[in-house]
């Protein structure tokens, strides 16, 4: 996980962050050139005070050119005793809430690219307890992929995972938020004991 907050660096700038766009970038390259299948997620904040349509629109290409897996998106709002509060240029809620629908629906569309790019993969996923509120009606089991995205997956009757074991998964299907496949092999694990 490694916070953006904007894509601009003269609002960098003004919420006293210590990095710039390249800077950041040259990082996801780094960590991409030694891990190649690591899946990114970051937070931004939208409509910060004195923010552009320029501006934002250097956010939106930032999230297109670093294609990250999942994006924490808030609507930036006053907080009493912050510098942020008082500064000039306050964003009309009107505006704030159009880019961020934007900037949501081009997430939306990057996460379900990035999750298509695992179909056919087989992937390690730690079974949780709770993580589908529809697991139990389409028959299937939830949990975690080594890079974290949430995977839901059918189970063999036969052997059930528990929650912290960890199942070897193909995944077949993806959407903006999960991975879904079938579950194979149950490695037991002294989570799943406890």
């Amino acid at each position: 996980h490694m916070p953006l907050q904007s894509g601009s660096n003269r609002i960098l700038a003004q919420m006293r962050r210590s990095y710039r766009t390249d800077r950041y970038l040259g990082i996801i390259e780094r960590v991409r050139e030694a891990i190649p299948h690591s899946q990114i997620t970051t937070d931004i904040i939208v409509g910060f005070p004195g923010e552009s349509e320029e501006d934002f629109q250097a956010t939106l290409d930032l999230c297109t050119e670093a294609r990250f897996s999942a994006a924490y998106t808030y609507q930036y709002s006053k907080r009493p005793g912050t510098p942020a509060a008082t500064m000039p240029d306050q964003v009309a809620p009107e505006v704030v809430g159009e880019r961020y629908t934007r900037l949501h629906a081009l997430q939306e569309a990057i996460s379900l690219s990035v999750n298509k790019e695992s179909i056919g993969r087989t992937m390690q996923v730690l079974v949780t307890e709770h993580e589908g509120r529809r697991d139990a009606e389409r028959a299937r089991m939830s949990g975690r992929t080594e890079d974290f995205r949430l995977a839901h997956f059918s189970f063999d009757i036969e052997n059930i995972a528990r929650p912290g074991d960890v199942v070897t998964v193909k995944i077949a299907d993806a959407a903006p938020h999960f991975l879904s496949g079938e579950g194979g092999e149950v490695r037991r694990t002294r989570g799943g004991d406890a």
